[in-house]
């Protein structure tokens, strides 16, 4: 961290929290979708909200808080299993939110009384919502009978609202509107008697219960309740800018207050605009400048909007506004969770903005310090009157959540971001990338992407050009699309970023080569057809070599005698002018030693993968020599192919920061182990797990959809290596009693079959979970290899595809009766070319490219018999 800045940061991190606008928590059996956490959308709309950024960034966060499964389901079943309360205190805890403003007006099946939430949370207050105040009183009347006048509804409302500045078990702090989403903003301060007795008619026609819509009732209860607000000195908030479908944003910018704003009669009002009044936010703070009465207020744009939204929102803000009018809240409402969120998103974006304010000279460190305790406390206590020896201070206990502060998502931190690498994974499944400046990045190439040549996914392993009968040459070019909810601060080079992109013939029409999107359409047809999710786990094996020759060097000659031996150790080494690389170290299979040499590099390598959001389950030394192991925890298969891929990366460039080389190619030495890309699959309907048995009655432990799944696969094995076993070198490795699967069958926990049932820790005995493909390695594609197993396990479930028995033993020892897999790449492409299944889900171009490719790549490599030695610095 930048010391200049570090005061900064830890004041932000310690800040206690005013939460000056929020609503009702919910216990877990309200119906409420979970997902209304992340979105203002409803209905229909709520089944995209898990493809926008703010899902995908929260979600992390409420794992991480929990120490739950990275999923919707895994976070459900630790709130379910822990119950409101405990994790209601939890989040507010992490949140250090000392006090906050409830607006209970808007009501939520089973919410929790205003009064109960003093359980949770320190200080709380009441914001009363005038609209539903009003809608009350009618609904009351109807029941009652009661005949309406102006005068009767206008002295009883006033009454009512008046009785609340009187005494109440929750003291009201204040007033709030949602004129809005009900009418729009511009209020006529100036309605007549009878236009109000005409829209007090119309509203009672409606019937029961009330909801007001008529624009001179509502714009007469605002202003009713603006004359009662100044005789009780109570501020009134206002809904602006971005909500949910019932509001029109063309009536939900500020602007149209003016009127109300040069009423004579409201000069000495005190009004927050609520949301930052998005994407009215320059409007908003151009009113905060010029008219005394007008505040600002920041919440559910933070946290809603993207990273970049949110912190170009704040600084809009306070481009004009006076910093003391501007305030924190969460809009926190029916989840814990979003409380959470809301505090800890604006902490980060604070920092950020304050620290570019700094940075650019608009403030001094003194300054900001003091801009942190105004926003985040003191100018909410001051605007709503609160007691400051009420609100007791949460001694804050800063999590490792916040202080990490996911440094990757901020645009501007304590190293500012210089560079962006795009990332794409080509059809030989080289990792390959274009860099860019930031802000070139964020100015251009967010929305228009970079070019790139169509041969791009025409290019074995052995040639930067395009291979022949691939169908793709130099001529056209595509465009590289960042997908942004990728994008990562990188752990090892602290200035830049890098993000996986997708292949685009132009920006928002893909290209069908595009690996990415071919397993996003596969997986959305199991989805469509079958309501199932795949999940994927990885296991990568890789070893970790060194240079002798960089090792003699160092060594220090005591004679003519030894500097003789170094030199004939030399030539030795540099056989045709070429480096050897060897072992890391020689110990064996999850030796302690072995591990403890490797240790500094390991912990490293968790830590940068902890950093990207990347959950290890394990990792050990394996049977080769300076072989080692890290497991991934499963996820969707989609997300699981993207952590792969950055998992590869960090790999590589943290061996290659301690002077090693790291290689994830299948055989690297063909006289030691090879190294495998093991993937654990398993299926999923609406997040439960469907692939293993309901119980210990079935045959195998699975499901009938488990066991057609699989089924599937086990048929298309041979072809699906030609994805999975991409190159000449993964047949060297494919070999029998080498654990790696060489014959055509499965088995129960067996190792020595391509596809192995598994019953891992916390499984009832004899009910498997999940089923692991060994015939899978580093040089693999995993978009189209993952792609491939779910074409073949969709055919599987389409045709009702059954399982042989099982292999117990050593599939070797009955190598008369088994098939052999393809001992070659040839072989497995000759099946491919056979397999019409795979070719119409995957697509018939895409497949022409890949079968072009692999030819490309045996003819390199039998021609050139050494050349595999090569791949040990491509893969």
């Amino acid at each position: 961290m930048d010391e200049k800045y570090a005061e900064l940061r830890l004041a932000v991190e310690t800040a206690e929290l005013v939460d000056a606008h929020a609503h009702n928590i919910v216990p877990l059996d309200s119906t409420i979708p979970f997902l209304s956490c992340f979105s203002e959308a409803s209905g229909k709309a709520l089944s995209f909200v898990p493809s926008t950024l703010n899902f995908k960034r929260s979600l992390r966060d409420i794992a991480e808080l929990y120490g739950s499964e990275l999923s919707i389901e895994g976070i459900q079943e630790y709130r379910n299993s822990n119950g409101i309360e405990s994790i209601s205190k939890t989040c507010f805890t992490a949140a250090g939110i000392s006090s906050v403003l409830i607006d209970d007006g808007f009501e939520l099946e089973k919410m929790l009384h205003i009064e109960q939430h003093k359980n949770i949370v320190p200080f709380v207050g009441r914001i009363l919502r005038i609209e539903h105040l009003a809608e009350q009183i009618l609904d009351e009347g109807i029941r009652n009978g009661k005949s309406w006048t102006v005068n009767t509804f206008t002295d009883i409302f006033l009454s009512r609202l008046k009785s609340f500045g009187a005494k109440d078990v929750v003291k009201v702090f204040g007033l709030k509107s949602i004129a809005a989403y009900r009418s729009g903003l511009e209020i006529n301060p100036n309605v007549t008697t009878k236009e109000f007795e005409d829209a007090l008619a119309e509203v009672l026609l409606d019937g029961n219960p009330v909801r007001i819509t008529n624009k001179n009732f509502i714009d007469y209860i605002f202003v009713r309740s603006l004359e009662v607000a100044l005789s009780f000195d109570w501020p009134i908030q206002i809904h602006t800018g971005f909500g949910d479908k019932d509001l029109d944003l063309r009536q939900a910018n500020p602007l149209h207050l003016r009127n109300l704003l040069e009423d004579p009669r409201f000069l000495d009002s005190r009004i927050v605009l609520l949301h930052a009044s998005y994407p009215f936010s320059r409007e908003a703070s151009h009113l905060a400048s010029i008219y005394h009465q007008v505040y600002l207020d920041f919440g559910l744009a933070i946290p809603k909007l993207s990273v970049h939204g949110m912190i170009s929102t704040v600084k809009e803000l306070l481009e004009l506004a006076p910093i003391k009018k501007v305030m924190f809240s969460t809009d926190g409402c029916a989840f814990p969770e979003t409380f959470y969120l809301g505090a800890k998103r604006a902490r980060e974006v604070v920092f950020s903005v304050l620290h570019d304010a700094c940075n650019e000279g608009d403030l001094s460190i003194p300054e900001a310090l003091e801009a942190v305790t105004d926003i985040f406390s003191e100018n909410s206590k001051n605007f709503y009157k609160i007691d400051s020896d009420a609100t007791s201070r949460v001694p804050r206990h800063v999590s490792d959540t916040l202080k990490k502060s996911n440094n990757q998502e901020l645009n501007s931190t304590q190293q500012e971001i210089v560079l962006v690498r795009v990332l794409w994974i080509d059809a030989s499944g080289q990792h390959r990338c274009r860099v860019v400046p930031r802000i070139r990045f964020d100015n251009f190439v967010k929305e228009n992407g970079l070019g790139l040549t169509c041969a791009s996914m025409a290019m074995s392993s052995a040639m930067d050009g395009p291979a022949e009968d691939t169908n793709l040459t130099g001529t056209g070019e595509i465009r590289l699309m960042p997908d942004l909810s990728t994008r990562r601060r990188i752990p090892w080079v602290m200035q830049e970023e890098m993000v996986l992109a997708d292949m685009h013939l132009k920006p928002g029409h893909v290209w069908e080569y595009c690996p990415r999107e071919t397993l996003r359409r596969v997986s959305k047809l199991l989805k469509q057809e079958f309501n199932l999710v795949m999940n994927a786990g990885f296991e990568n094996e890789f070893y970790l070599l060194k240079s002798h020759v960089r090792y003699l060097l160092c060594m220090q000659f005591s004679s003519t005698f030894y500097l003789i031996i170094f030199i004939n150790s030399l030539n030795k080494l540099h056989r045709n002018g070429e480096e050897e690389w060897v072992p890391f170290d020689t110990s064996r299979y999850c030796s302690t030693s072995a591990y403890d040499a490797a240790s500094p590099i390991l912990h490293e390598i968790v830590n940068s993968l902890d950093s990207l959001n990347i959950d290890v389950e394990q990792l050990h030394p394996e049977a080769g020599n300076g072989q080692f192991e890290i497991a991934l925890r499963y996820t969707t298969c989609t997300n699981a192919a993207d952590n792969l891929i950055y998992a590869r990366e960090v790999v590589r460039a943290v061996a290659r920061k301690h002077g090693l080389l790291a290689t994830f190619m299948p055989k690297y030495n063909l006289d030691d182990i090879g190294s495998g890309s093991h993937v654990h699959i398993s299926l999923s309907e609406n997040g439960h797990n469907v692939f293993a048995a309901s119980d210990g009655s079935s045959k195998h432990g699975m499901s009938k959809i488990g066991q057609e799944f699989m089924a599937g696969v086990l048929h298309h094995l041979p072809s699906l290596l030609a994805f999975t076993a991409p190159i000449p070198n993964s047949y060297d490795r494919i070999q029998p009693n080498m654990w790696s699967g060489a014959y055509l069958c499965w088995g129960k926990e067996n190792r020595e079959a391509p596809l192995r049932t598994a019953c891992p820790p916390g499984v009832p005995d004899g009910i498997v979970s999940n089923f692991e493909i060994k015939a899978l390695d580093g040089c693999a594609n995993p978009y189209l290899a993952l792609a491939a197993v779910l074409a073949s396990g969709i055919h599987g479930l389409r045709t009702h595809l059954s399982l042989p028995d099982p292999i117990d033993d050593n599939p070797d020892m009955l190598r008369d009766k088994l098939q052999r897999l393809p001992v070659s790449l040839t072989e497995s492409v000759e099946a491919l070319e056979k397999d019409t299944v795979l070719e119409a889900l995957l697509g018939e171009k895409l497949l022409v490219a890949i079968k072009g490719v692999r030819k490309a790549e045996i003819k390199h490599y039998s021609q050139n018999k050494d050349a595999y030695k090569k791949l040990i610095h491509y893969y």
